[in-house]
């Protein structure tokens, strides 16, 4: 379990001061940071859990979420950002995850756009980020984490073979400790979302955290299915890929390593 009167003196100054909300099950803590989202629940605002009954990824995959293996949160954020530059969101996530992860587990992480964490060839974590846009402006994101901590057993079936911090790291890693040193992070990253000048170096800090951005052989999944050779990333986040008729600018989908014969 989590120590409460701990986490909020760590984040003592933070945007989260007195914005935890923890419960021991919840159907999914996307789910109720957009409902609190939608009732006005301020910028910083955080909810996570020890257990997900009804945990999802991107295109509404189930995340096994079981009871105190893995790190559940999901943050409500009001940034000052154009919708245009939603796609960076969970790319800094990623940043403040990846980070996280190296301070508290030691371990470095590989950021395969757009979403997933990776220790090697194995999936440890995930974002999912749900929003609302208006006219001219972003009115809120919510950021939804999911990192395997403690878990020893996996679905076979995943189409990435999954892996856990512990398993990886090849000791205990602290739930309490990873979960602070994610949201100081997420902070800082999602600061820098909102300076113009800072973008550049966000996108490029994105491009070093990842093998797979540049010079890659993948698969392209989705609405803009495509096989090619991943150059780069455009001023917006969209991954760019090389294929045999052209550059395409990805916008929406996953990747994986494209199958050689």
């Amino acid at each position: 379990m989590y120590d409460l009167s701990e986490l909020e003196a760590k984040l003592t100054g933070s945007i989260y001061a007195d914005k935890l909300h923890f419960s021991s099950v919840t159907g999914s803590t996307n789910t109720d940071a957009l409902a609190a989202a939608r009732k006005g629940a301020p910028h910083g605002s955080v909810f996570f859990t020890d257990e997900q009954t009804a945990g999802r990824g991107r295109g509404d995959h189930k995340w096994q979420s079981n009871a105190g293996d893995g790190l559940y949160v999901s943050v409500l954020i009001r940034p000052k950002l154009s919708p245009a530059n939603l796609p960076l969101i969970p790319l800094a996530a990623g940043l403040a995850a990846a980070e996280a992860i190296r301070s508290i587990a030691g371990l470095a992480i590989d950021l395969r756009w757009p979403n997933d964490l990776l220790v090697g060839p194995h999936k440890v974590g995930g974002i999912l980020v749900e929003s609302k846009t208006e006219a001219t402006s972003l009115a809120f994101a919510v950021i939804g984490i999911g990192i395997n901590v403690h878990q020893r057993a996996f679905d076979p079936a995943h189409s990435t073979p999954a892996t856990s911090l512990d398993i990886a790291a090849q000791h205990r890693v602290s739930r309490q400790a990873l979960l602070a040193a994610l949201l100081k992070s997420l902070e800082r990253e999602t600061l820098l979302l909102a300076s113009p000048e800072a973008i550049g170096s966000t996108l490029a800090r994105i491009e070093q955290a990842s093998t797979w951005l540049k010079d890659r052989a993948v698969e392209v999944h989705g609405p803009q299915e495509c096989v090619g050779v991943t150059a780069g990333l455009d001023a917006q986040g969209f991954l760019l890929v090389r294929t045999a008729v052209g550059l395409v600018t990805v916008q929406t989908g996953g990747i994986r390593a494209a199958e050689t014969d």
